[in-house]
Order: C-alpha cells, then sequence, then structure tokens
C-alpha cells in the first residue's frame, strides 16, 4: 500500500534547496493546499495557475500591502478596468515596436557591451556578479535618461528592493533596507520629474512625463511606482533569466552548440529557460468570490499563491516537463514574449508584464554579444551550479572559464 506523502512546506529548507520535488507532490495530493505559514493557498498545477491569471474573479487586491509600502503607492499591476488600460496605454509604447527597436536597443547593445569588456580578456568571470545584475539595471538607468555615474546606486536600490519581495520570512532588517530603499528612489527621482517636466528630453522618464491618454497623464506618484516596479521586476527577470539559460546551455552541451550555429534559437533557449527555471516562482492574487478550481476551492478574500515553478513542470501541459529542451514543440519561441504566451513566467491576461519585449531584447542582445566574445565557455568548477531562493529563484554566482579557439 502507497502511503500518501505529508504537504510540503514551501518555507522548509528543503524546499529551498530544491522545490521540484516539492512541486510535484503538491500537484499530485495536494493541488489547492492551505499554507499555514504564508497564511495563503498555493495553486500547483498548470491550468489553475492559469486561471487565477485570467479570470477575473482574481483580483491583484493583494499587492495593496505586498506593493504599495515598498513602491510608495499603488501602482500598475494594482489597476483593474478603464484606470488600468490607460495607465498601460501611458507607458507600454516604449517597451515594444519602433520604440524599443530604434530609440532602445543601442542602449541595450551599449551596455551589454561595455560590461563584457570589462572581462573580455579574462580566461575567469562570474556571470551574475560582472555581468547580468548589472544589465538590466544599467539599460533602465540609461532608459530613463538618468546620470551613468549612478549605475551602482541605482543597483543598490535595486538589490534592496528584491530582497524585501523575496522575504518570506519577513526578516525585519531586510524589510526596513527596502523601504528605505523605495524611499530614497522616490527622493532621487522627484526633482528630475519636475525638470523633465519643464524641458522633457528623448529619454523614457520624459516620455513618461508627457505621455497623455484620454485626457489623463501620470502623476508623480505615478511615474516613481512605475520606475520602482520597472527597476524591481524588469532587473530581476533579465538579471536571473539569462545566468539561468546560460547555465542551463552549458548543462547541455550540444544544445549550446546548436545555439551558436543558429542565434534565432536564442529567444527559444530564453523561454525554455523561463519555462524550466523560471526566476519568479511564485506570484500572488485575491479572488474577489469563492472560486473552484479543479483540486478545490479557494475563498474569497483569501490570498492565494500562484506557484508558477510548479505549473511550468506540469506533466499534464509540458511533455517531459523535468527535461530542459529548446526544440520542445509544446512551447512556442514567437508568442513567448506575448499575451499569447504558452508559460506563466510574465503571467498572463490583462496584467501581461509590460516589459517582457524589453526582456526578451536584452538577453538576445546579451546572449549573442557573449557568444561572439568567447567561443569557448565552460564552468570554472566543471560542473552546474544549483539555483537558490523560493520567491524569486536564480543563481547566486555562475563562474565561467574562457578558453581560447
Amino acid at each position: 500500500m502507497t502511503s500518501t506523502p505529508p504537504p510540503p512546506d514551501i518555507l522548509s529548507a528543503e524546499f529551498a534547496a530544491d522545490p521540484y520535488p516539492s512541486y510535484a507532490v503538491l500537484r499530485e495530493h495536494y493541488p489547492v493546499h492551505y499554507h499555514e505559514g504564508t497564511g495563503s493557498w498555493l495553486l500547483s498545477r498548470y491550468e489553475d495557475v492559469a486561471r487565477a491569471f485570467r479570470d477575473p474573479a482574481f483580483t491583484t487586491d493583494n499587492y495593496d500591502w505586498q506593493l504599495e509600502p515598498v513602491h510608495g503607492g499603488r501602482t500598475i499591476v494594482q489597476m483593474s478596468g478603464h484606470e488600468h488600460a490607460v495607465r498601460r496605454a501611458l507607458v507600454a509604447p516604449a517597451f515594444r515596436g519602433r520604440e524599443l527597436r530604434d530609440r532602445f536597443l543601442p542602449v541595450i547593445e551599449r551596455n551589454a557591451a561595455e560590461l563584457i569588456d570589462g572581462f573580455r580578456d579574462a580566461k575567469e568571470a562570474d556571470l551574475v556578479g560582472q555581468f547580468a545584475t548589472h544589465f538590466p539595471v544599467n539599460v533602465i538607468v540609461d532608459m530613463l535618461g538618468l546620470d551613468r555615474a549612478d549605475h551602482d546606486r541605482f543597483h543598490a536600490w535595486y538589490s534592496a528592493v528584491v530582497d524585501y519581495f523575496a522575504n518570506l520570512g519577513q526578516d525585519p532588517d531586510i524589510a526596513e533596507a527596502g523601504l528605505r530603499a523605495g524611499r530614497e528612489l522616490r527622493a532621487y527621482l522627484l526633482p528630475v520629474i519636475h525638470e523633465r517636466r519643464a524641458a522633457p528630453g528623448d529619454d523614457l522618464l520624459s516620455s513618461l512625463c508627457t505621455a497623455e491618454v484620454d485626457g489623463t497623464r501620470m502623476t508623480d506618484q505615478d511615474i516613481t511606482s512605475f520606475v520602482s516596479l520597472l527597476l524591481a521586476a524588469g532587473g530581476e527577470t533579465t538579471d536571473k533569466a539569462i545566468t539561468g539559460m546560460f547555465r542551463n546551455l552549458l548543462d547541455h552541451p550540444e544544445q549550446l552548440a546548436a545555439v551558436r550555429a543558429d542565434r534565432e534559437l536564442i529567444a527559444g533557449a530564453f523561454a525554455e529557460s523561463l519555462r524550466y527555471t523560471p526566476p519568479l516562482q511564485m506570484i500572488m492574487r485575491q479572488p474577489a468570490e469563492d472560486v473552484a478550481l479543479s483540486g478545490g476551492t479557494v475563498p474569497a478574500g483569501s490570498t492565494v499563491t500562484c506557484l508558477i515553478g510548479s505549473a511550468h513542470r506540469d506533466p499534464a501541459r509540458y511533455e517531459h516537463p523535468d527535461r530542459y529542451d529548446v526544440f520542445r514543440t509544446d512551447l512556442t519561441p514567437t508568442t513567448a514574449f506575448t499575451a499569447a504566451a504558452d508559460h506563466l513566467a510574465f503571467a498572463l491576461g490583462r496584467h501581461f508584464c509590460v516589459g517582457a519585449l524589453l526582456a526578451r531584447a536584452e538577453v538576445l542582445a546579451g546572449a549573442n554579444q557573449l557568444l561572439d566574445a568567447f567561443p569557448h565557455m565552460d564552468f570554472a568548477d566543471g560542473r552546474a551550479p544549483a539555483d537558490s531562493g523560493v520567491f524569486v529563484r536564480g543563481l547566486q554566482r555562475l563562474q565561467l572559464r574562457f578558453t581560447p579557439e
């Protein structure tokens, strides 16, 4: 007789070391499970997580307490209906199409090159500390038209805010550091916003200051909250995704060789890494009414934790889900960075990540330049390092060895 395993604790050391076996137990035995430690209902199956992202019954009211304190006010992800549509229309143009390609792709390319130049002639480098953790933050600072001398300052704020959101154990020092970073960022931005309103330039911050849709313009608080959100969410996905992608490819040398030979495969490798090792492992929602799901019912007003990392390993959705495969046919690279994505790393529906195409542009540019600069790379100690983290998960270090041709 086979006994049912106990429900996993997502705050345990065992889970933090490797959450994927626990996800399998949750999907099979506890697909809708109340977790005492976080005071939330855990959803682990793909169909249920996708439902929570698409169904209007699942609100983002939880962000009132989750996001507002550090971002200093309401953010676009908290809004709904007409208010959300207008705010999204105000910010979205800069992150797609001609604006992204002609205006900001050169910024992305330049920042990738500058960071790679710092270790281009080295025999070894840490791809996390010397490239990935700085790359998206530097890009955002430059897109906003802010002082490039403040790159390190923004990186410190970014790190503190990301740690704030990953602080499931509620360490008070981490919480206070995140709140302090948010206050310092707003104090830095406000005088610059006032300058750009008076004399707009050709930069993203000026665009946010001057954009108007249906007679609505962004307030100072709208702009500071959006920049704070962009810094945290936009930085974290690219930061951990690009190192995760290289770790996954180096761990599958035949796939790395295929990507080197056909750079069109980079988008597929990125999408597959977002599925296989998503940086953001969980997102919360709050149902406005009782909702019946495949494994049970979540009550109105409760906090629901959508386990993206589990949904992405669901065998009911993906064939051989525990296998990294840039050639898989159940994940479509051409739509992986749009609202039609068949993965959940950027959420789905009305709150699909507005910066998904920016992340794609950054990863493609960075990966191409890294592959060009280092035709032969491998793990410095000969083995693939493991991810760490619970809410946000990724590599703390990726030490690579470079050898000449």
